[in-house]
């Protein structure tokens, strides 16, 4: 078992508070000494009381399920003896209301764009690193999200 942690830290300064009116940004303290800036989604929340340059939850969902797949990808390429020179993901979520009615995530769909150099992995075994990928992402097994990934050529 293993933990992760992740201070979430926000203040009032002075706004007034039950008037709704009162600013989304915050920030997101991470154990290994980052800070990044974090707010409502201007689709949410509208500008000003959210912060459009900071990261809002919904795009760091995207981007944690895209970022454990490519982690897993990397790994898998390397021990198939792949060289992989980058990866690129124009991941895209989509909120959408769910079966309950509800908002929610509904769909993620990845497109990595891998350049390898030496050897290149055929069709087939693009799309089983993908598939294994997938399937081994801690994330993507941690929600009900229709995760899609959809490589580019």
């Amino acid at each position: 078992m293993s933990e992760y942690t992740a201070t979430i830290y926000w203040r009032r300064r002075g706004a007034a508070f039950t008037d709704n009116k009162y600013s989304r940004a915050h920030e997101w303290r991470f154990d290994g000494g980052v800070t990044v800036p974090g707010s409502s989604s201007p689709h949410v929340v509208r500008v000003p009381l959210s912060d459009p340059n900071a990261v809002d939850p919904e795009e760091a969902f995207v981007a944690s399920l895209s970022s454990c797949h490519m982690l897993f990808f990397l790994s898998f390429a390397a021990k198939q003896g792949f060289v992989v020179d980058s990866y690129e993901d124009q991941a895209v979520g989509v909120m959408a209301r769910n079966e309950a009615g509800k908002m929610a995530m509904t769909v993620v769909t990845l497109r990595p764009k891998v350049v390898f150099s030496g050897t290149q992995p055929s069709a087939e075994q693009l799309q089983e690193l993908h598939h294994r990928s997938h399937d081994e992402c801690f994330i993507a097994s941690s929600v009900k999200t229709d995760v899609r990934c959809e490589p580019v050529a």
